[in-house]
């Protein structure tokens, strides 16, 4: 077993472990691998090891990963299944620049990071009707830094009723990348607040059914006040590697 696969089945008996403690079902919760300056040979170690969502936050070296992983074989993957968007799920979880969502729209299945209205509409018009509608979560910026993008409270009402309306998307709730906390309690308030949104406006939306929060840090926080996708990096794939 590899280092990588050790390390998902570690995250993985742990997250159970969290679930029970917390009385969520398992099955609502998803491991997505952040996978940014990993290479395409350890993306091929962990879907080996039984993940197949990975994040990314960079395009150009995400689309170029998605190339790289179609050219290989059966023999070199496993089950004799050829790595493709069928088995791959591409989350795209960084900033989101206007001229690179044609790209975004066109190669991923989820977006984490929409943060602006200009984005939603984008994405919308830019996502080819032949795939299915573009899972995207609104980005929140709860605690109010200035140096992070993201709706801020009093804009939600407003842009979800704009938002879920847009062709070729589906709005499926809240992420949140807040402050670093040093307590669990601290860490689950800002996660319980934005689980609170998610479900005031849930009861109006029914696909509006998801929060994107926790990290290696924060996870057990997260999972506590009922995150669906936890976005880990490091607890599977070790030190990142520095971004040329």
């Amino acid at each position: 077993m590899t280092d990588i696969a050790k390390n998902i089945a570690k995250l993985r008996l742990q997250i159970a472990e969290y679930a029970k403690q917390y009385h969520r079902d398992l099955s609502s919760i998803h491991l997505l691998a952040v996978s940014k300056t990993q290479p395409a040979s350890r993306i091929i170690e962990a879907y080996r090891a039984g993940q197949t969502h990975f994040g990314e936050n960079y395009l150009q070296e995400a689309l170029s990963k998605m190339a790289e992983l179609k050219k290989w074989t059966p023999d070199q993957v496993a089950d004799d299944n050829i790595v493709d968007d069928s088995i791959l799920n591409w989350h795209f979880i960084g900033p989101i620049q206007s001229n690179k969502t044609a790209a975004i729209a066109e190669n991923f299945n989820w977006v984490h990071s929409v943060d602006r209205l200009k984005i939603a509409e984008r994405l919308s018009a830019q996502r080819p009707p032949e795939l299915p509608p573009l899972n995207i979560f609104l980005q929140l910026n709860l605690d109010n830094e200035l140096s992070k993008s993201g709706f801020a409270y009093y804009e939600l009402a407003q842009a979800i009723t704009y938002i879920k309306d847009l062709p070729n998307i589906n709005l499926r709730g809240f992420m949140l990348i807040p402050a670093p906390r040093d307590t669990l309690i601290a860490q689950r308030a800002i996660f319980a607040t934005l689980k609170n949104l998610q479900n005031d406006f849930s009861a109006n939306h029914l696909t509006f059914d998801q929060t994107s929060m926790g990290m290696s840090a924060d996870m057990e926080a997260a999972i506590a006040e009922g995150s669906n996708w936890l976005r880990i990096g490091t607890a599977i794939f070790g030190k990142r590697n520095s971004k040329e």
